[in-house]
Order: structure tokens, then C-alpha cells, then sequence
């Protein structure tokens, strides 16, 4: 007998207090074979915890009725759900609306540097590389992290520059300045050791098309990871951490700004989405450990958990110098986490284009702002929460 029907094959009514006790019967459909009074007792006291009953006699000579029940159903509608779930409260202060970009579509350039211990040649060469992928037509170009110095604790003070002090005190920036100014793009320079005072950071500048400085920032996550027989490296023991997330406005989109480590912290890049952005950007140096198994990983989950692009920069691998070997692999990924364009470990220059019509597509295809539990979790930025 299925699920959901009950037969009582004697003549006799099951007592209430007996195993078999009619409170705890879940039924749609009884049927009954008892003598006709306890038949009738049974009608009247039988209770089913459903809403509307109907009986029948299906067989006059053998005195067998059916008792049926019609169950009510509640239909909840997706957007009541939703409302139910408070996806506005999955995000603290509420996520920011993704704002109309100032173009839709457009080329960004990936410059997959070498990176010497001369200095005044690594300058050098950023600029001609730049200066190239702009004649390709790139409106954004991105450079790798520590595309100035040799990636190493020792270097990192030797190659550091003071740029709060200006052009003078820091020519890595004032050359990435003049050539955004005089080839009228933006420019994400990728990161170079700077000194604040006494301390050390790992920093990323932004500058417009006018050669502004725009935006500053300083790795939050220092690489600090012990791989026994693989890698040991320690930026804590010269840098200090950045204290603030990093998101602006360009000519191209409203950007969020990461530096190599930063990218394996989701909750960065959920909060620079929740600000409004419609690329993150990370320069970084993966190594031979982590690059082959994560890199390309990481930079997909960003994309495809927040349905945004994500764009990368490493510099070239050098597996001769017998020093830091990136791995390589520079990357641009689309909202749904599929790679548009990489490259292999040599120098060289990627040109892509960026649509970010495909945002609003993917979004609508899969509509999770609207489906996230706040009711069960949230995300709470806390700069932007201090500062209501």
C-alpha cells in the first residue's frame, strides 16, 4: 500500500491508546471494513488534519466507504520569497547600485613585464610597453606587482619611493603619470615598494587621463606562507599591511583595487562588488607553488561570485636571476567566469576588450543580489558602516 493511505482490516476499532492511535495517522485516503456501528463511530470521531473532507460508499455489499481529503496548498511568489529572505540586508551598509559606466565597451591592456635589477631600465621599459598596448587601443592599462625592483625583502627598501613627495622622489609614478596624461588613458600601475615615514608598502597607483593620481593602494594582505620544501616568504618581516579597500572612478568603470594576496580573501572582492564595481583589478606574482593551482581558480570564483570582471597582471617569469620566479599567466575573466584572454610565462602585452553589457545579462541569467539569505548572513563593511 503507498504512503499516505491507511487500511483497518478488522472488526474491531483501534483503541486511542494503542500503537496504532489515530491522532498520529497521516492520510489522504482511509478505508474502512468494520461492522456497520463501529463504522459510523469511526466517521464521526476520525479527524484528518487536512482542510476539506469528502466521504463515499464505493461498495454497498461490503460496507466499505473511502474517506478523502483535499490538502490547501499556499503559493508564495518568487518576489514575496525574496522580500521574506531580506537580500538588501545580506550586505551592511546595503550594496550600492552598479553604477552606468562611462563607456560600455572598451580594449584593456595586460603588460606582462621582465623585471631587472636596473631600475632605470624596468621604467624604461613599462613606459614603451604601455605606449604599445595604447597604439593596440587600450583605454586601460594594467602593470604587474613590483614591476620596478627585484620581488624580494632585501630589495623592497633599496627600490622603495616616497610618493606623497612628488616626481623627484618617486620617478616610477611620475613616468606612469605623464604617460596616462600625454596618451590619454588610465593607468592601474600595477605596484611598487613605496616609504611612508618609516614604514614600508606594497602600493598600487591609479591615474586618469589627465595624469592625476587618483587612487592609492596599499596591499591589505601580505604574503606570509611557509610550504615546506616548495616556498617560504615573509613580507611582513619589511612591509606593513594597507588599512583601506580601494575602489574609484574611472574614464572605464568604477574599479576595485587588489594586490596579489588580496585576491584569495573573497570578502574584499564581495565588498568592492557591494560598492558598485564593474572590474577588480589585481597585479600579483604568484609563484611556481600556488600559480599552476590557484591563480587561474582564484581570479574566476572573484569573477563568477560577483559577476564582474576581473583583470591580472604578473610580471614575466625569470627563472635564471635565482630569485623570486613568478609564474606568470596575466588574465582577463568575464562575469561568468569564463577566461577571455591569458597568456603563457614570457614577457608580453594582452589586448581585450571588456563589455559590460555582459554584467547585466549574466546578473539577469542568474539574479543572486536578489536571492542572497539576509536573514542568515551578511557581509558588513565597516568603512563604509563608521562613516553613516
Amino acid at each position: 500500500m503507498r504512503s499516505g493511505s491507511i487500511a483497518f482490516l478488522s472488526t474491531t476499532l483501534p483503541s486511542y491508546t494503542s500503537p496504532v492511535n489515530l491522532k498520529t495517522l497521516r492520510s489522504s485516503a482511509v478505508v474502512v471494513a468494520t461492522p456497520l456501528g463501529h463504522r459510523l463511530s469511526l466517521l464521526r470521531n476520525f479527524r484528518v488534519p487536512q482542510t476539506d473532507r469528502k466521504v463515499n460508499k464505493i461498495s454497498p455489499g461490503h460496507n466499505l466507504f473511502s474517506v478523502t481529503t483535499t490538502r490547501t496548498l499556499t503559493r508564495v511568489s518568487a518576489s514575496s520569497m525574496a522580500s521574506s529572505f531580506s537580500p538588501e540586508k545580506a550586505r551592511v551598509p546595503p550594496a550600492i547600485d552598479t553604477p552606468i559606466p562611462p563607456i560600455s565597451k572598451f580594449k584593456i591592456g595586460l603588460c606582462q613585464l621582465s623585471v631587472t635589477a636596473d631600475k632605470e631600465r624596468n621604467i624604461a621599459h613599462a613606459r614603451v610597453a604601455i605606449e604599445e598596448a595604447a597604439e593596440k587601443g587600450a583605454k586601460l592599462v594594467l602593470l604587474p606587482e613590483i614591476w620596478n625592483s627585484p620581488y624580494s625583502n632585501d630589495s623592497f627598501p633599496v627600490y622603495a619611493e616616497d610618493i606623497d613627495a612628488g616626481k623627484d622622489s618617486s620617478p616610477s609614478t611620475a613616468m606612469l603619470s605623464e604617460a596616462a596624461r600625454s596618451l590619454k588613458i588610465t593607468i592601474v600601475g600595477g605596484s611598487i615598494p613605496e616609504r611612508c615615514g618609516d614604514k614600508l608598502y606594497n602600493t598600487c597607483c591609479v591615474f586618469d587621463t589627465d595624469g592625476n593620481l587618483i587612487a592609492k593602494h596599499r596591499k591589505i594582505h601580505l604574503f606570509d606562507i611557509n610550504i615546506p620544501g616548495k616556498i617560504t616568504f615573509e613580507e611582513s618581516k619589511t612591509l606593513t599591511a594597507g588599512e583601506t579597500p580601494t575602489v574609484v572612478d574611472t574614464d572605464v568603470g568604477r574599479i576595485g583595487i587588489g594586490i596579489c594576496y588580496d585576491i584569495r580573501f573573497q570578502e574584499l572582492a564581495m565588498l568592492y562588488a557591494a560598492r558598485g564595481a564593474h572590474l577588480l583589478c589585481y597585479p600579483g606574482a604568484f609563484n611556481m607553488t600556488t600559480g599552476p593551482l590557484h591563480w587561474e581558480l582564484l581570479q574566476r570564483a572573484r569573477a563568477v561570485d560577483n559577476q564582474l570582471y576581473v583583470a591580472t597582471c604578473s610580471p614575466a617569469r625569470d627563472a635564471e636571476s635565482g630569485g623570486y620566479v613568478a609564474w606568470g599567466h596575466s588574465t582577463l575573466v568575464g562575469p561568468f567566469g569564463e577566461v577571455l584572454a591569458t597568456t603563457e610565462h614570457d614577457e608580453a602585452t594582452i589586448i581585450s576588450e571588456i563589455d559590460y553589457s555582459l554584467m547585466d545579462l549574466r546578473r539577469t541569467n542568474l539574479p543572486l543580489q536578489k536571492q542572497r539569505r539576509g536573514d542568515l548572513y551578511n557581509l558588513v563593511d565597516v568603512q563604509r558602516f563608521n562613516s553613516q
